[in-house]
């Protein structure tokens, strides 16, 4: 049956993570892949006992307001407040399934197709899904050590750009891992002021610090900034509880649009995060908990990635977050070295995968939080020794190119001959 498609989805890209996760849910295979939470770190008991609390009230089993339940908005605008520095109050908050229908929704209420949306390079897959979807014109800014390059953006702007959204993964950037600095906040929102754009900053990552505060949002540097947030990465991505705070002109336009994607959230899953968010003494000492594990994750796989490549990787230093940035610098192509990878029992997401208009196809982003050190270790040797093999059969293949009885590596078979 032939079933007509609209243009918008047809330029949709496939997020390459999703498709790798059906390959890396296998047994055999340890997942350096999706950025998943690790699930030994999750607090099933502190969740099932709030469970089962909020399902004893017969109202968190109703349909609830589109915007979300109060007492969640009420304990989200106390939270938000503190990071931002100012008072909020429930009604500057939309609670939304997952932050990633945040950014649907944003998308959704400000743009028309063709208009112009900054985003960054690498770029965060589902936001590059959201833009496309939404029919937008990506205009691309690098990100180097200090997070998105401000300069490059205000050259943009400078010549003429005039975006309705900058996209930012502000903190611990995904995939990147590094964050925006202090005065490239600044910037970026006196640009927002300046320009007349909105700052989108996602920042589903910014509680995990390993040390010291979370950086301060961009959004308390102005006005024209979205804040998009998360529990999925601090107490578990099945809750599918993110939020929003903006100007109060696009709440309302969001709220709106909410009703005819899904009229309202899970009201019982907004009472068990109600919960355990304005449980601070708890939260407190889970998040404590949370960081400590995940910077020894970081460390333990960059620690393996250093003693096993040497030199012929640069390896990202994790402050914070769940990912670590790879560049081969000896030629190697992640993306040709993944199915061998993933027949050697270990996963990762290539660096194409985020491209714009960059070139990565000697970089990878491997994820430490799912895994503890010692499955980390053994990943990072499975890696390692795919890694050795291929090259050695670089190795061979090289000097031999102009031969007719040369011998070819494939990614679909190690060895293949050339020609029958």
């Amino acid at each position: 049956m032939t079933v007509h498609l609209s243009a918008r989805l047809r330029d949709v890209r496939g997020s390459a993570i999703r498709d790798l996760l059906a390959l890396t849910a296998r047994d055999d295979v340890i997942s350096l892949a999706g950025g998943l939470p690790g699930t030994d770190l999750l607090p099933r008991e502190r969740i099932a006992a709030a469970l089962a609390t909020a399902a004893g009230d017969p109202a968190t089993l109703q349909y609830g307001e589109t915007v979300g339940l109060r007492r969640l908005r009420e304990v989200l605008a106390g939270t938000e407040g503190a990071r931002l520095g100012r008072a909020l109050i429930p009604t500057e908050i939309v609670v939304t399934t997952g932050s990633q229908q945040a950014l649907d929704l944003v998308a959704r209420t400000t743009l028309d197709p063709g208009d112009a949306v900054v985003v960054e390079d690498p770029v965060y897959v589902g936001a590059l899904q959201v833009f496309q979807a939404a029919g937008a014109t990506l205009h691309a800014v690098p990100v180097d050590d200090g997070g998105m390059d401000v300069d490059a953006l205000a050259g943009l702007l400078a010549a003429g750009l005039r975006p309705r959204l900058v996209h930012t993964v502000s903190s611990f950037h995904n995939p990147r891992g590094v964050t925006l600095s202090g005065d490239r906040r600044a910037r970026l929102a006196a640009l927002a002021d300046r320009y007349g754009f909105l700052v989108v900053e996602d920042d589903p990552y910014g509680l995990l610090a390993f040390d010291g505060p979370p950086p301060v949002p961009v959004a308390a540097h102005g006005e024209r900034v979205v804040r998009l947030g998360s529990v999925s990465k601090v107490l578990a991505p099945a809750l599918r509880v993110g939020w929003l705070t903006g100007p109060a002109a696009l709440l309302a336009a969001v709220e709106r649009l909410k009703q005819c994607s899904d009229l309202c959230g899970s009201t019982l899953t907004h009472a068990v995060a109600a919960e355990l968010l304005a449980d601070t003494h708890w939260f407190d000492g889970h998040l404590g908990m949370l960081r400590t594990a995940l910077r020894e994750r970081a460390g333990a796989l960059t620690d393996a990635v250093r003693e096993a490549f040497g030199d012929a990787v640069t390896c990202s230093v994790p402050t914070g977050g769940m990912f670590c940035w790879l560049e081969f610098t000896d030629g190697t192509r992640p993306a040709e070295l993944l199915p061998h990878a993933l027949r050697g029992g270990v996963g990762f997401v290539p660096g194409e995968a985020f491209a714009v208009t960059r070139r990565l196809d000697g970089a990878a982003r491997l994820c430490f939080a799912s895994n503890p050190p010692p499955l980390l270790h053994t990943a990072v040797g499975r890696l390692a020794g795919t890694w050795r093999e291929q090259a050695a059969v670089r190795r061979r293949v090289e000097p031999c190119v102009r031969s007719s009885n040369c011998w070819s590596a494939t990614p679909s078979s190690p060895m293949t001959p050339s020609r029958p």
